[in-house]
C-alpha cells in the first residue's frame, strides 16, 4: 500500500508543480486581455486620454516597413487627429489583437500577434490594414503598459484569421 502511495505521489507531483505555475501565468494572461479589450476600446471611442495611459511615457514604435524607430509620444501626437475625428463621429475605428505567443512573468510580458486597424471616413471608404506586430510591456503600479511596440510588417486577412 506504501508502494502505491508513493507511485501515485510521484507521478502526481509534477502535474501539482505545473498547476502551480499556471495559475500565474492564467493571471497574466487575464489582465492583458483586459489590458488589450482596453487599448481596442479607447480606439473605437475615440478616448485618446485613456489609449495614452495604456503607453509608456519612455515606449518605443518601431515600424519594420519604414525602417524607423521613434518615441511613441511622437506617434501619440500624430494618432491624436484621428482620435479626435472618432470621438466627434467624423470618422469610425476599430482595432483588433491575436497573438501567436505571449511571454511573460508577473511585472513582463512580450506579446507576438497580429492587429487588425480599421478606419472608415465621412466618404464612407473604409481602410483595414493587418499588421504584425510585437508588444513589451511592464506593469508598474499594478496596471500593464506598452514599452515598445514593434509593427513589423503588413500582413494579410488569411494570417490574421489563421491566428
Amino acid at each position: 500500500m506504501k508502494a502505491i502511495l508513493v507511485a501515485a505521489l510521484a507521478f502526481l507531483f509534477p502535474f501539482c508543480v505545473l498547476a502551480d505555475e499556471a495559475a500565474p501565468d492564467t493571471e497574466r494572461l487575464k489582465q492583458l486581455d483586459e489590458y488589450w479589450a482596453e487599448v481596442s476600446r479607447a480606439v473605437g471611442a475615440g478616448d485618446f486620454t485613456a489609449y495614452e495611459a495604456t503607453c509608456h511615457p519612455e515606449g518605443v514604435l518601431v515600424s519594420g516597413s519604414k525602417s524607423t524607430s521613434s518615441p511613441l509620444a511622437d506617434a501619440l501626437k500624430r494618432w491624436k487627429k484621428e482620435f479626435d475625428a472618432t470621438r466627434s463621429g467624423g470618422m469610425k475605428a476599430s482595432v483588433t489583437f491575436k497573438f501567436s505567443r505571449r511571454l511573460g512573468d508577473a511585472t513582463t510580458a512580450h506579446e507576438t500577434g497580429m492587429f487588425l486597424y480599421s478606419a472608415t471616413g465621412t466618404d464612407g471608404k473604409e481602410t483595414r490594414e493587418y499588421i504584425h506586430f510585437e508588444g513589451l510591456l511592464v506593469k508598474r503600479d499594478g496596471r500593464w503598459k506598452i514599452l515598445m511596440e514593434y509593427q513589423k510588417s503588413k500582413g494579410t486577412r488569411e494570417e490574421f484569421e489563421a491566428l
